[in-house]
């Protein structure tokens, strides 16, 4: 197996460096308003102009992280301040909570109805102070993340559709995303909070998400981590269910816990089987735990981000617990992602497949794909491969 980490390493840095973050300095940057271009056609032209919060804020992370971890390129730390400033300037309302979209200019579009807008900040912001330095970006990144620990049990506030007190459920989006957001904050936090919030994290996931009997991670479950029989209650997520995995994974990695980097493997393995479409390839994007018709019409649907989480889980679960399952299961996903999702001709990767693995949106970019989970897994899986190389 020693080449192939050499080649696969070569493979994903490769990708990265001279294919992806190509495409997006080429094409989204904003010189004249600041911020991003993200709704990009195949080629890379803009078909839209809206800025979305949450893709604008990955984008500076992407861009800050690289700028952290792999290289000082000034033009990396440029690109990141292009989006770090228009964000700054026009992304909060009165009560500092952000915004879901904006337009071109940076006047609000839609209302700040969910946290993961304040997620997003608070990550990019982050990575941002580190790299640039800036005390009023620490800030930012601060304001955001206590927005994120006030509004983590009721993430929608007033744009809750729900009734209240009828059916409470809570959502693993919420811990999840928490836990990744609290470890890209470790510098930033006082280790007594880090440690308790990870702690809380984990445990609320791996308790109140994770179904023992299935093997698999539900999507919403009540307060008290029970089953609700409904169509949000046996909502099985494949993709989230993997990244809420390899998040788990590297914050058991801090603590040599294999204990739980073994469960978390397990569980990935679990949705694996459980969502890989036996007849075309590919995982499906939402299922029902017990077979029903989902109520999500694009259900069967193979989209990009489901299928790189997956690499980064089983590259990462591979690299701690050295599981033959692990790689028996990273040949087949990778040989799907990169021969549907990887546009040999014009760069990048399409984000949207019908269930025979046709392309159903020849975008680039839009109102939900933006500069984020090409770079971040090609970045990690690389990082996986060459600590793997002997």
């Amino acid at each position: 197996m020693q080449h192939d980490f050499k080649a696969l390493a070569e493979l994903y840095k490769n990708a990265l460096l001279n294919d992806v973050l190509p495409f997006w300095e080429k094409h989204s940057l904003d010189w004249e308003l600041g911020g991003y271009f993200t709704c990009l056609d195949r080629t890379g032209k803009v078909y839209d102009t809206d800025k979305f919060i949450w893709l604008q804020n990955r984008q500076v992370w992407t861009f800050s992280m690289l700028y952290n971890q792999l290289e000082k390129r000034e033009n990396w730390l440029t690109i990141a301040q292009l989006g770090a400033t228009f964000l700054s300037q026009h992304g909060r309302d009165a009560e500092g909570n952000w915004y879901f979209a904006l337009t071109r200019e940076g006047k609000p579009l839609v209302q700040p109805y969910n946290i993961f807008s304040d997620c997003f900040a608070a990550m990019a912001f982050s990575q941002y102070a580190l790299a640039s330095g800036e005390d009023w970006a620490k800030d930012v990144a601060m304001q955001a993340y206590n927005n994120v620990l006030r509004r983590k049990d009721n993430p929608k506030g007033n744009y809750n559709k729900t009734y209240p007190g009828t059916r409470p459920m809570k959502a693993l989006a919420v811990p999840m995303i928490l836990a990744n957001l609290t470890l890209e904050m470790e510098w930033l936090l006082p280790k007594e909070t880090l440690e308790n919030v990870l702690a809380a994290t984990v445990s609320e996931v791996m308790t109140d998400f994770f179904d023992q009997q299935q093997g698999l991670m539900y999507e919403n479950v009540a307060p008290d981590g029970s089953h609700v029989d409904c169509f949000e209650g046996r909502l099985i997520n494949p993709g989230h269910g993997i990244e809420a995995m390899w998040f788990i994974m590297d914050i058991a990695r801090r603590n040599n816990d294999t204990k739980t980097i073994n469960q978390a493997v397990d569980v990935v393995l679990n949705i694996l089987n459980f969502a890989w479409d036996s007849e075309y390839g590919g995982l499906y994007y939402f299922m029902d735990a017990n077979g029903y018709p989902p109520q999500q019409l694009e259900w069967d649907q193979k989209l990009w981000w489901v299928h790189l989480e997956s690499l980064v889980a089983l590259a990462m679960g591979l690299r701690l617990t050295g599981r033959e399952a692990c790689w028996d299961w990273y040949q087949k996903v990778h040989e799907y992602a990169w021969s549907h999702f990887s546009d040999q001709k014009h760069g990048e990767w399409f984000g949207y497949l019908n269930r025979r693995g046709e392309v159903l949106l020849n975008l680039k970019g839009g109102k939900w794909k933006g500069c984020f989970h090409v770079p971040r897994a090609l970045y990690l899986c690389w990082q996986q491969f060459e600590a793997q190389i002997v």
